[in-house]
This record gives C-alpha cells, sequence and structure tokens, in this order.
C-alpha cells in the first residue's frame, strides 16, 4: 500500500532531533507543518535553538507521492542530508536541519491501530473511562500484568474471546488504583519529611535567636564596664572579652538559620547609625551605648535650643546644602560630610571665631591657604561657599589618607574638629599599639580622644541623622 493511499490509516509527526527541544513531536495535521520562531507556527522553535531559526523557516507538506519540505526564504536556510535546498522530498531516513549548525528534525510515520470490530467491548454507561494512564514502573506491576493475560487465555480456551478488553481494562484500572496509593504514600512521606525540616529549621533558629540575645546581653554588660574602668590594665581586659564576644555574635547573625528567622530589631537611631556606619567603613558590632546616648542628646538638642539654626540649614538654606553635597559626591568623598558645616556654621554669616575660623566649613586662615585659598585683607575665600567646599574636600581627603584604616572617616572628623596634629598627640600619649592608634572605636571607648573631638563626632552624627528623616523631626 503507498503512502499516499495510507494517508487516511498513518499517524505523522515530526521529531526534533537535537537541542534543547530533543524527543520534542509535531503532528502533521491537516497535511502541513510549519516550522520557526514565529509564534503563529505548527512548530515553534525558541530559546538557544532558535539562533539560526527564521520567523518563518521551512515547512513540511504531505503530497499524493510521501512528503517535501519546502525552503521559505530562510537567512540560514533548510538542510537535507547535509545539502541546502529550496524544496526537495524527503524520507523517514532523511534529517532536515534549520541552518548548517541548527536544530535537525526528521519524519516518524507511524500505522494507526486498525478498528477492533471484530471484538466485544463491554461499555458500562454509569461509569466513565479511565483517565489516562501514568507511567507505570515494570517492576511493581509484572506479576499483575501476567495474571491479566493468563486469565484472557483462559477464557479464550472456554470460548469467551470476546472478555480480553474488560480483563485488560479491570488490570489498569488496579493499577492505577495501586499507583495512586503508592503516590500518596509517597505524599504523605514527603509532608513529614518537610514538617520535620520545617520542624528543626523553627527549633534551630530559636535556638539561634535565643543565643545571640545572650551574647548581646554580656556585651552591653561590658560596655557597661568600659564606662567605669578606671585602671588602663582594666580596659584592655574588658576590650579584649568584648572583642570576642563581638566576634561570637557577628559569626552567628552570618548563619543562614539565623538571617531568615525573625528577630528583635534596633530602635531607629542605632539602626540608622549602623547603616552609616556601614556607608563610611566604620561598621562595628556593638557601638558604643555612649556614642548613641551622645547623638540622641545632640538631636534633642538640633530639635529645642538650636531649632531655628538647623531649620536655617534645611529648609532655608536648602540650595546651599545641595550644592555642597553635589561638590562631595564630584570629589567622590561621602554626601553626608555636608552636614560638618550645619554643625559648624548653621550657613550663617557670623563673624570669626574666638580661635579665628571663618565660612561655612570653620577653616582658619592657615589651613584655607594651605588649600588653596585667598585669604588677606581684601578677599576671604572661606566664605564662598563653592570654594571653600572644594577646599575642604581636599582637607578631609589628606586626613583619611593621613589616619588611613577601617574607620579613617571617623578619625578625620575627629581631626577636623581639632587638628590632626592635636589628635595624633593625644592618642600617642595614652596608646602605644599604632594599629589601635587608627580605630576610631578603641580611641571613643578608652577616651583617648580629646573631649570636644569626642563631643564633635556624635554632634555630626545627629546632624545627619535629622538630615536623612527630616519629616520625621519636623522639618519639612
Amino acid at each position: 500500500m503507498s503512502e499516499g493511499s495510507a494517508a487516511g490509516s498513518t499517524n505523522v509527526w515530526l521529531l526534533c532531533r537535537s537541542g534543547a527541544c530533543a524527543g520534542a513531536r509535531f503532528p502533521l495535521r491537516d497535511g502541513t507543518i510549519r516550522v520557526g520562531r514565529a509564534p503563529d507556527n505548527d512548530a515553534v522553535i525558541d530559546g538557544p535553538d532558535a539562533a539560526t531559526v527564521s520567523l518563518y523557516h521551512c515547512e513540511i507538506v504531505r503530497e499524493d507521492e510521501g512528503f517535501r519540505v519546502r525552503d521559505r526564504e530562510s537567512t540560514n536556510g533548510t538542510w537535507v542530508d547535509g545539502e541546502r535546498v529550496t524544496e526537495a522530498p524527503i524520507t523517514p531516513a532523511a534529517v532536515v536541519r534549520l541552518g548548517q549548525q541548527g536544530p535537525e528534525f526528521a519524519l516518524v510515520i507511524q500505522e494507526a491501530a486498525p478498528e477492533l470490530l471484530d471484538r466485544t467491548m463491554e461499555i458500562r454507561a454509569v461509569e466513565p473511562p479511565p483517565p489516562p494512564m501514568p507511567p507505570l514502573p515494570t517492576a511493581a506491576h509484572e506479576e499483575s500484568l501476567i495474571a491479566a493475560v493468563d486469565r484472557a487465555r483462559r477464557m479464550r480456551g472456554h470460548g469467551f474471546g470476546g472478555e480480553t478488553m474488560t480483563i485488560m481494562r479491570d488490570f489498569l484500572t488496579e493499577a492505577l488504583r495501586k499507583t495512586h496509593r503508592r503516590h500518596r504514600t509517597m505524599a504523605y512521606a514527603l509532608a513529614l519529611a518537610l514538617a520535620a525540616v520545617s520542624g528543626l529549621a523553627i527549633w534551630k533558629t530559636i535556638t539561634l535567636d535565643r543565643e545571640k540575645r545572650s551574647i548581646d546581653a554580656r556585651i552591653r554588660d561590658l560596655e557597661g564596664a568600659l564606662q567605669k574602668a578606671g585602671e588602663r590594665s582594666e580596659t584592655e581586659q574588658l576590650l579584649s572579652k568584648l572583642n570576642d564576644y563581638q566576634e561570637q555574635a557577628e559569626d552567628l547573625r552570618r548563619s543562614f538559620l539565623y538571617r531568615i528567622g525573625p528577630h528583635d530589631e534596633d530602635d531607629f537611631v542605632t539602626r540608622e547609625l549602623r547603616t552609616l556606619m556601614g556607608e563610611l567603613g566604620a561598621e562595628v558590632y556593638s557601638i558604643p551605648p555612649e556614642f548613641v546616648e551622645r547623638v540622641n542628646h545632640y538631636i534633642e538638642q538640633d530639635c529645642g535650643p538650636d531649632r531655628p539654626n538647623v531649620q536655617h540649614a534645611l529648609v532655608e538654606s536648602a540650595g546651599t546644602l545641595r550644592t555642597i553635597r553635589r561638590i562631595l559626591e564630584e570629589e567622590r568623598m561621602p554626601p553626608d560630610l555636608a552636614y560638618i558645616p550645619v554643625v559648624e556654621s548653621a550657613f550663617t554669616r557670623e563673624p570669626e571665631s574666638a580661635a579665628g575660623a571663618a565660612g561655612p566649613w570653620q577653616l582658619t586662615a592657615a589651613t584655607a591657604r594651605s588649600y588653596g585659598l585667598r585669604v588677606d585683607g581684601g578677599v576671604d575665600e572661606r566664605k564662598d561657599f563653592v570654594k571653600s567646599t572644594r577646599a575642604s574636600c581636599r582637607y578631609l581627603k589628606d586626613l583619611i589618607l593621613d589616619f588611613g584604616a577601617g574607620s579613617s572617616v571617623m578619625l578625620a572628623l575627629a581631626a577636623y574638629n581639632s587638628g590632626a596634629g592635636k589628635v595624633k598627640q593625644a592618642v600617642s600619649r595614652t596608646v602605644e599599639d599604632p594599629i589601635k592608634q587608627r580605630n576610631f572605636w578603641y580611641l571613643y571607648r578608652t577616651r583617648a580622644l580629646p573631649h570636644e573631638t569626642r563631643e564633635f563626632v556624635p554632634k555630626v552624627f545627629a546632624a545627619i541623622l535629622i538630615g536623612r528623616n527630616p519629616r520625621r523631626y519636623g522639618f519639612r
């Protein structure tokens, strides 16, 4: 029988033989199948396989004498058995490739099963047909299948040849029942396993949280003891213990189970300070409570007695503040350092201070001249917002490089207030270790910094927090 005459009794598919869609079948309906990247094709090629495929690449057509492939003016061409073709006959043995290095296809022709007109089938109107059977493990159903076949043979031996379909249907129904029961058992086992794992994770998270709270309590006790410590040896001993506990807490906080669990949060000011410290490279697990207390003190002062000055700096001089922030960003400096002049002068045009400092950044004449500003009887460029900001950026950069360490920006802030020389002298008199001399938090806890400097740094941070959250503090 020719393929043309067998058209009504055959099923034809286009089988993908390579690439990500290998094994996919596309049925040849209505005698034609269109192949390409466009979504209205019968066989849509997408993903990594689509690199050499055109929107409408080719089509496979069933004809009386067989099958033909026709290229649809594709960019990379249609290839049959290694040769580029415009149109060519193909057989199931032929390999069709889309582009010279593209995905490969072949025809699959399967004879349709003949109608079983000479068999008797039992049909029960009240029962719907069983659902499609999923792939069954051969080992699990082999015995049932053998028993069903033996039963059908015995029935035929006794003259009941029309019962085969009923027997096989019963076998399929029973196989499905066993499969569903096995799937339910597996699902229950999986649910129990997930519940056990979830329970273990919750228990571990609670344990880690409890352990961290315990470490945090010890850290608070040590921080309190450090504020009262007198002898140098006692202070060093307390700091050593504090560092150990902070390392333990950091390791615990980095663990996966701790990160995904709910935990008590810090208060707003502490949380904002942690964010700022991270941005400035001065992040530390435990910010000294005394530092947080001083920041809160200056926030209250800025919102109380000093409110008019802060209002002038943040609201009435908002344009000046934006200009200073822009210059800091151009100089690749932290833009929040723009709040130094808020603390120093609040952008008011007051006369020189008792120390001879002037302008928004309160630069002394000597410092201003050393960074290129003109300061004489006729001109004082310290009062020029742009020029004084650029000079202050260079000054701060030199301070950061001078104190180069993990918390160098914090030390640069300290030195900006009282001068690098004064800070170094104060530190060298109390701290011999050169590494510790460049650790702001060590110097702050041991009170090695001058008192005025210890107060200046939290005052700047108070202004930064208000500037970053003006509505919270009623300035907008």
